[in-house]
């Protein structure tokens, strides 16, 4: 069996080395090695020197040729169609933004690691990335906001889904349970002003998904306020379908889309 096409970019603190089994790629945290600030190590295996070329020299006009260490090798690897294409639009000077950063691409599955100063720039970098590729490619992001605050709102969302009745901003009892646990985490936090944001799915009109993401950001508002958090202290928004961070083309990646964020803004 041919392995898939597949590279690793490693931020400063850490070189991987590359361990193939058949159809899959991994890497063992072996011969580590401490690298200068902001430097950039390529590892893995791409399928022909086009590739390997187009992939360095991206790189390096992202974080400058002596930052980058080239450590890719050429090996019979099968490449989804056009995947030197996309992976011109993965590697791009947003990823500047991440720090202690990881990039893993694997056939037409990629993951994102490493630190990012906010919750809005640690959504953006791979709802871009998602809105440049195909519904082909997944998008998993594993990035995290270097502040405590923020962290702790994370932590407590724990990648679970405020959940409403179906095309309404009605909270479901387990939105409500999700919400009693975030209200915990914001009462200690009185001193900080949060933004709440709404986001859907692509399934029907914009104005009508922009509509109703704004009403259910108001009722998670509303209902933290009624939990005794300051309501000058709460702003909402409603992105509707603008920001995915799945493809919109499966049930699962459409369910992933509709969702609350809690990002600390001051």
């Amino acid at each position: 069996m041919k392995r898939q096409s597949c590279f690793m970019v490693l931020g400063a603190g850490l070189v991987a080395w590359l361990v193939a089994g058949a159809g899959s790629c991994a890497w063992a945290q072996s011969g580590a090695q401490v690298l200068g600030p902001q430097q950039v190590v390529i590892n893995g295996v791409v399928p022909d020197e086009a590739t390997r070329a187009q992939v360095v020299a991206r790189l390096r006009e992202i974080y400058g040729a002596d930052r980058v260490v080239d450590q890719l090798t050429l090996g019979p690897v099968v490449a989804p169609p056009q995947w030197s294409q996309h992976l011109q639009k993965v590697l791009a000077p947003s990823l500047k933004q991440v720090s202690r950063g990881q990039l893993k691409v694997e056939g037409n599955t990629i993951d994102l690691t490493g630190d990012v100063s906010n919750e809005a720039t640690r959504q953006q970098i791979t709802s871009d990335m998602a809105s440049a590729l195909n519904p082909t490619y997944t998008v998993r992001n594993g990035l995290r906001v270097a502040a405590q605050e923020q962290a702790l709102l994370d932590k407590t969302l724990a990648n679970r889904i405020v959940e409403f009745e179906p095309g309404s901003a009605v909270l479901r009892p387990q939105g409500l349970g999700l919400l009693d646990d975030m209200s915990r985490t914001l009462a200690a936090m009185k001193d900080k002003r949060v933004l709440i944001t709404g986001h859907t799915d692509a399934q029907g009109g914009r104005a009508s998904n922009i509509a109703l993401s704004q009403a259910r950001a108001d009722a998670v508002r509303s209902y933290l306020v009624s939990k005794g958090f300051a309501a000058d202290h709460i702003s909402t928004v409603g992105a509707g379908p603008d920001r995915p961070v799945a493809s919109n083309a499966s049930d699962e990646g459409r369910a992933r889309n509709r969702r609350i964020e809690f990002q600390i803004v001051q």
